[in-house]
């Protein structure tokens, strides 16, 4: 099996300060991968590279068949790599079918010819592409707030739309940074059934960042932990929650080795 997403000895400088140094790993199709570690870990920065937000300083990112670097967000995101942000980053005036809409246009084929003439090709795509939209917004149980201004909406399902809207540019690959900020304990629960849901529904690569430990080794298959931008750790939940090395990042002590990550 070919790799979906692979990083091989990426590195970023900003001046003289390393924020990501020789990180390596790979995401295969349809796995869920957690990337975790303290704050300031980098973990974001690993995220903004895989966007091309920013541009490694050395190392290769490829996807697919692709080199990432390079390549603006837009074209990334078209290549099929999609993500969320730690804080909300929803069109808070549009209705929630229009913030939804708004990430489908980039796979509509008419030009703005066809828009302003507005013949057969045109309303036919539109049709297929608002039974589209209602169907994802059906799936994730927002079909009925369709026309509600996503302002309106609780925080849960704010999170839940702008999953919804990342879905909506067809991935390959799901970046989820942070999705269970701000959650409660029942809100989280509910998110960790909708992410194992969208990996297996949509059959996609899904790579985590998330702080809460219980969600993290409760849906992630592989996890990769860093410190100070550097890879420390790699493995199944039940190994990261016993490696030394993670236990002594998170808990600032190599006295207490041998106790385990709360899960």
């Amino acid at each position: 099996m070919s790799a979906t997403l692979k990083l091989d000895n990426v590195t970023i400088q900003f001046g003289g300060l390393r924020a990501v140094g020789d990180l390596s790993f790979i995401v295969n199709p349809g796995e869920l991968i957690g990337l975790i570690g303290p704050n300031g870990a980098g973990k974001t920065t690993v995220f903004n590279l895989i966007t091309g937000v920013y541009q490694p300083t050395v190392g290769s990112i490829e996807f697919g068949c692709v080199s990432v670097p390079g390549h603006r967000p837009h074209q990334i995101t078209r290549l099929g790599i999609a993500r969320t942000f730690q804080n909300i980053r929803l069109f808070a005036s549009l209705s929630v079918f229009d913030n939804v809409r708004a990430a489908r246009i980039m796979h509509l084929q008419h030009g703005i010819t066809h828009a302003l003439v507005r013949g057969p090709a045109f309303r036919d795509e539109e049709t297929t592409l608002r039974y589209e939209i209602l169907d994802l917004l059906d799936i994730f149980k927002l079909r009925d707030q369709a026309d509600t201004p996503c302002k309106s909406l609780c925080y849960g399902d704010q999170r839940r739309l702008e999953i919804i809207r990342a879905l909506a540019t067809r991935p390959k690959l799901l970046l989820l940074d942070e999705p269970a900020a701000g959650m409660n304990p029942t809100e989280k629960e509910e998110l960790m059934h909708l992410i194992r849901f969208i990996r297996d529904k949509f059959q996609i690569g899904i790579l985590l960042v998330e702080h809460d430990m219980k969600v993290v080794m409760g849906i992630c298959e592989r996890i990769v932990v860093l410190e100070y931008g550097i890879k420390i750790a790699e493995g199944t939940p039940d190994e990261i929650q016993r490696d030394p090395k993670v236990i002594a990042a998170y808990l600032g002590s190599e006295a207490k080795k041998e106790e385990p990550l709360d899960a």
